[in-house]
This record gives structure tokens, C-alpha cells and sequence, in this order.
């Protein structure tokens, strides 16, 4: 199974750039804010060499005092609410930012071509939402933020140490070679470390999410054993790859810990050599001193917070590489003439060499009613996709109107053709907002419309709320049933021509599901209706019935046709009827 792409250094590059260009005249303002703080945490120490300085030459008076203990109380005053409205106001910026990314981010999910979506497989783009976005947040949220301002700190305290003594300040460059030439190796080894980390994340939660959901499977086909050792090997490369990034942190910390103690050290050593031999006075000496060790503080932070920029640089690759996928789908095309299906010697294969579909011919005549039978495997949901646009045939066409599926804009297909699986979601928010997904503008008389078209009229009015209801994970608990009825409302008011139902009705017990099918035949009158079914008595409904076998159409004709060739469908229609016999 295929991941879905990441993006390239140089396109995050780009589109961080874009981002942070929206936002520029805010980021200005957050960074001058932070800046005037920095200046002020900088008088404390310029202050404190005043005082060593007069106290040396015996010339601390009461009053000198008094002002230069004042200055100081009044500079750290201002750097407290300086820094208190910088960081409120980064805290925004950041939030803001994160707002926007995440939002881009879904709708770039949302216009992924749902054949990239399968290809890929629920792992990766569930990793890609929950832990990238996880990790992004607090990039945005606090990396940035703390690691351009620990910056702006770094440079100020850097200018005021040359502004106070020069040559006091040489022996604090000592340890430079050591950041850049340690920081320089973590940073080749450890993006790429990274990105393995987040792979393996992905991978990991593909295996355990899929194992879970086809818990029935698995244990149907034996395969429990096969499994727990696949999810065994992930979890180990999941801890290698955890293994490596913090081998390259425990190598990368204690040296940049190493070379702040030695610019201490030196700088201290030095200014005090300086100091004995009168080259600088001791005020000045102290002074490049606590700027040296305060520096320590904003490169610490740089260091630090270099650590989680490579990680959110990760997480922002692999959400920017969803946009990457670009759907081949024209944005604007042909308009079909009318709504005849033909599928035309179509082929198709969901792995290279091993083709599902060989050479199937079939048209379907508008408002015609199609039930396509045959047994498990035989290709019927795949013949259903291919109708629906979800997928093209790797040779053949399949037309609608005389036009190409695949030469169709989505917005036009989706006019045209939809397709309803036993598949389903309910998101979170209120019945009527869970229906209006399919037509924003639907008013309250088309919902219920569409409501009483799938039987669920009754259950819906009993709800707490009736249309007001909250549901979804956080709200009232519906049946999967239930659930499946209210996609089928969203057919309904989506209204294509052509609807693809692939057993859209197959979580209702029997004479549940015969008595909607009979409801929506009211209501898709005129319509065509391509129905992919087990339950025979769809087939018996059907204007024809299309049999499929080893992914070709073996039969063609009504259901009275079929019977009496005694054929293919003849054989199924007995099974079929006896098992209801016996289930009776």
C-alpha cells in the first residue's frame, strides 16, 4: 500500500513563506514588541557594572544608589509587561495561523481524489490529521514564536556585549565553532530521521486501524496470528526510528551545554586578565559577564527549540504533500447529451497483472432500472465505481452521454451520477445539518421529504430535538440502520439522474430494507437506478438484470428472461429463494 506524497523542502519553504506574508504586518508588531523587551532586560546588567564600578572607585553614594536601584526596578517592570503583551499577542498570531493551516489542510484532505484516499489506505492520512497536526499546533502554537524571539534576544545581548567592551567580548566566540559545527551535523542527520519517525507513525496506525476494523475478517481467515506479527514489526521500526532521533539528541544537548559553560568560562578568564593588566574597568568586565550568560539563555532557546522546529518542519511536508495531489479531472469540459450509460470493452485491475473486470460491454438506457448480480468477487462493486467516475478503466471507456467519465469535472459527474455504498458517516453536528452536506440551500420541507423517501420520517421526529438533534460522536446515539437511512435522505436530496446503490440497504433486516426500496421507487421515478445486489428481490424489481462472473457480464435480460434460460441467474434465483425458505 502507497503513502501519500510529502512535500519538498524547497515547496514547504515556499508555502511557510506564504503564509507568514499574510500575516506579516502582525508578525512585525509581535517582533518589535519582543524587541523592546530584550532592550530592556538589558539594562540590569549595564546597571549592575555601574555599581561595581563606583562601589570599586569608593564613589557609591545613598542617592546613586537609590536612582540605579530605581532604573532597575523601572526596567524590569517594563520588560515584565512587554513581554506579557508580546507573548499574549504571539499566542494569537499563532493560533491564527494554525487556524488557517489546518482549514487549507482539509480542504486539501476533502479534494483528494478518492483513488488516491484508498490507494493510500486510512493510516497514513489519519497520522497525517491527528499526530502532523499535533505536532504542527505546537510549532506554530509555541516553536516559532519562542524560537524568534530567543533570536531577537541573542542578537540584542550579542550587540550590547560589542557596545560595552569588544575585546572583553572575543573570548565569548570560543565556543561558535562547536554550536556550528554540531548543530550543522544534527541537522543532516536528524530530518531525515524525522521523517522516518513520522512514517513509521503512519504506518503503525494503518496496521492497527485496518487489524481492528477487520477484526471479523481476520479471525474468519485465520490470519490473527500474520497480523499481530506485521503490527510486532511496525511497533520495532516505530522504536528504531524513536532510537535514532534521540541517539542524535543525547549526542547533539550535552555538547551545546558544553560549549555555553566555555564561554562562561573563557569570557570570565579573560575579562578578568583584562580587568588585572587595566585594560578594561571591573563594571565592564562584570557587565560582558552577565551578558555572556545571559546570551546563554536565547541560544539555549534557539538549540531547544531547533529540536521541535525539525519536527513540525516534518509535520508541515507531510500535510503541505497533500495538496500536491492535484485531481487529473478537468475543471471544465463537455456537457453530456443525455443521460445513457455505455461502458465499452473496459478492463480495469486494482494491482498491475491482475485484472478484476475483462472486456465488460453494457448500456444503460436513462431512467432504466439495473440490478447487477453474481457472486462474491465476480466484480459487481468495481463495475458500480467505474459508473460512479470513482475510478477509470485501464482500457476501455466508459461514457455517459457520448462524454468520458474521466474528461468530466466532478461538480458536472456529481450532477450526473452518484454512488451510495453500505458505507456511511455521521459527522458531528445536528440531523438537519447532517443532511443539508448534500444540498446547503434544501429547505425544511425537503428534508423531511426526503426523510419520509428512506422510512426515517418516524424515528427522526421521536429524537429529542426532531431535526434540531445533535448526533455523532459526542451527541445522540443513532443505529448503524439509522445511520444508513439518513445517507440514502442525502441521495435524495442531492438528486442526480443516475444513483449507484452498491447494497445501500444492507445493515436493514430484510423487509426493512424491501419496504424502503419501495419507498425510494416512488421517489427516483424517471430515474436511473443502478442497484448492486445480493438480496434477489432487488434483481426480481428490476426493469433488467445484468449477471457478472469472473468480471464479465455472462447474462443480460429481465428477470422472467433469465428464469427461463436457466442459466447463471436461474441458479442463483433457486439458492437464493430456498435459503429464504429454510431462513423462514
Amino acid at each position: 500500500m502507497s503513502q501519500l506524497p510529502i512535500a519538498s523542502p524547497s515547496v514547504v519553504r515556499t508555502y511557510a513563506w506564504k503564509l507568514i506574508n499574510r500575516h506579516r504586518s502582525a508578525l512585525i508588531r509581535m517582533l518589535l514588541l519582543y524587541a523592546t523587551a530584550a532592550v530592556m532586560s538589558l539594562i540590569p546588567a549595564w546597571i549592575i557594572g555601574q555599581i561595581t564600578n563606583l562601589a570599586s572607585d569608593h564613589q557609591l553614594t545613598s542617592h546613586k544608589i537609590s536612582l540605579l536601584v530605581g532604573g532597575l526596578l523601572v526596567s524590569s517592570l517594563f520588560y515584565a509587561g512587554l513581554s506579557f503583551l508580546a507573548r499574549r499577542r504571539s499566542y494569537v498570531l499563532g493560533e491564527t495561523i494554525f487556524a488557517q493551516l489546518r482549514e487549507e489542510f482539509l480542504a486539501s484532505v476533502l479534494g483528494l481524489p478518492l483513488v488516491e484516499v484508498e490507494r493510500a489506505g486510512t493510516g497514513d492520512l489519519l497520522s497525517r490529521t491527528t499526530n502532523d497536526i499535533e505536532s504542527l499546533a505546537r510549532t506554530v502554537r509555541f516553536a516559532l514564536p519562542e524560537w524568534l524571539v530567543a533570536i531577537i534576544q541573542a542578537v540584542l545581548t550579542l550587540v550590547a556585549m560589542l557596545l560595552v567592551s569588544p575585546l572583553a567580548s572575543l573570548a565569548s566566540l570560543v565556543s561558535l565553532p562547536f554550536l556550528f559545527l554540531s548543530t550543522r551535523y544534527y541537522l543532516k542527520y536528524a530530518t531525515p530521521g524525522y521523517r522516518r519517525e513520522r512514517i513509521s507513525y503512519a504506518t503503525m496506525s494503518g496496521t492497527v486501524s485496518e487489524t481492528a476494523e477487520g477484526a471479523r475478517t481476520v479471525d474468519a481467515h485465520r490470519l490473527a496470528e500474520r497480523q499481530s506479527k506485521r503490527i510486532e514489526g511496525n511497533i520495532r521500526e516505530s522504536f528504531y526510528a524513536e532510537m535514532y532521533t534521540l541517539l542524535m539528541r543525547v549526542r547533539w544537548f550535552p555538547t551545546v551545554e558544553s560549549a555555553f559553560a566555555l564561554a562562561v568560562a573563557s569570557t570570565l578568564a579573560w575579562s578578568g586578565w583584562l580587568t588585572l593588566h587595566h585594560r578594561i574597568s571591573i563594571g565592564v568586565a562584570t557587565t560582558v559577564t552577565l551578558y555572556v550568560v545571559q546570551i546563554n539563555i536565547p541560544l539555549d532557546g534557539i538549540i531547544s527549540w531547533l529540536d521541535e522546529l525539525q519536527i513540525g518542519q516534518t509535520s508541515l511536508a507531510r500535510l503541505v504533500g497533500v495538496s500536491v495531489v492535484k485531481d487529473d479531472r478537468p475543471q471544465s469540459g463537455p456537457d453530456p447529451s443525455d443521460e445513457t450509460i455505455v461502458l465499452r470493452d473496459v478492463h480495469y485491475a486494482y494491482r498491475r497483472g491482475h485484472d478484476v473486470l475483462n472486456g465488460v460491454d453494457l448500456e444503460i438506457r436513462p431512467g432504466e432500472r439495473l440490478a447487477i448480480v453474481g457472486p462474491s468477487g465476480a466484480g459487481k462493486s468495481t463495475i458500480g465505481r467505474l459508473i460512479a467516475g470513482i475510478d477509470a478503466p485501464r482500457i476501455g471507456e466508459v461514457l455517459l452521454g457520448g462524454v468520458a467519465l474521466r474528461d468530466l469535472p466532478l461538480s458536472t459527474l456529481r450532477r450526473h451520477v452518484a454512488l451510495v455504498t453500505q458505507e456511511h458517516h455521521i459527522f458531528i453536528g445536528t440531523v438537519r445539518e447532517n443532511l443539508a452536506l448534500a444540498e446547503a440551500n434544501a429547505s425544511e420541507d425537503q428534508i423531511l421529504r426526503a426523510l419520509e423517501a428512506v422510512d426515517a420520517r418516524e424515528w427522526v421526529d421521536a429524537l429529542p430535538h426532531g431535526l434540531s438533534t445533535e448526533l455523532g460522536t459526542t451527541g445522540f446515539p443513532i443505529t448503524p440502520a439509522q445511520a444508513q437511512q439518513l445517507a440514502l435522505a442525502r441521495l435524495v436530496l442531492s438528486d442526480p439522474h443516475t444513483l449507484v446503490l452498491d447494497e445501500a440497504t444492507a445493515l436493514l433486516d430484510p423487509r426493512a430494507a424491501r419496504h424502503l426500496e419501495r419507498s425510494l421507487s416512488a421517489v427516483l421515478s424517471g430515474r436511473t437506478v443502478i442497484a448492486i445486489a445480493h438480496r434477489l428481490h432487488t434483481a426480481h424489481d428490476a426493469d433488467r438484470v445484468c449477471v457478472v462472473r469472473d468480471g464479465t457480464v455472462v447474462e443480460l435480460g429481465t428477470h422472467d428472461e433469465l428464469v427461463s434460460l436457466d442459466g447463471e441467474y436461474a441458479a442463483l434465483w433457486r439458492s437464493w429463494r430456498s435459503d429464504r425458505v429454510e431462513d423462514s
